[in-house]
């Protein structure tokens, strides 16, 4: 896109064509089923969680699908989202993005926990992961979590592209 196109916006937003699955990955993200059956720690710290956590999963499945370019514009949805909430908590201009370089990094690692995991269908894997990265009320489940991660990924992989993009999907019976 060249500077003059970017300035006066002849050019419409590539990240368009994903926003509607960004929403998809808070929707889910924010599913009850998340801090009431596997008893997520429904505050901040969980919620976050749970947005990496579904946003890693769905970002595996862009990647299998090869849509790497529409995979980073979802995260780039994140970051967004991310620096408006740190704005909201009241963090200051100064370093807010030093707190987005954190959390970049944080989004990395997770995927990479997760990846791996996730595409080899292994649970035990998949468990160990989620109970290192997601923050639990007292009687808390990284199995729960994984069993309904794994059971999104299977649900996701049954989709094309076009219908990972427009969003067209909710969470399996499984992880209900």
């Amino acid at each position: 896109m060249s500077f003059l196109s970017k300035l006066f916006g002849t050019q419409p937003d590539p990240r368009e064509a994903v926003r509607p699955l960004w929403h998809k990955v808070v929707e889910l993200a924010r599913d009850p089923a998340w801090y009431a059956a596997c008893k997520v720690a429904d505050e901040v710290d969980g919620r976050f969680d749970m947005i990496t956590a579904v946003l890693s999963t769905v970002a595996v499945r862009l990647e299998t699908a090869d849509l790497h370019r529409e995979s980073a514009l979802l995260c780039e949805f994140f970051v967004e989202d991310m620096d408006g909430q740190l704005r909201e908590f009241g963090i200051n201009d100064v370093v807010v993005g030093k707190h987005i370089g954190r959390l970049m990094s944080v989004l990395g690692g997770r995927m990479g926990a997760y990846r791996p995991a996730l595409l080899a269908g292994d649970s035990e894997k998949l468990g160990a992961a989620v109970e290192r990265n997601v923050s639990f009320a007292e009687g808390g489940s990284p199995a729960c979590v994984a069993s309904k991660l794994q059971a999104l990924h299977n649900h996701l992989a049954t989709l094309d592209g076009e219908a990972l993009l427009a969003a067209s999907f909710g969470l399996p019976e499984a992880a209900q």
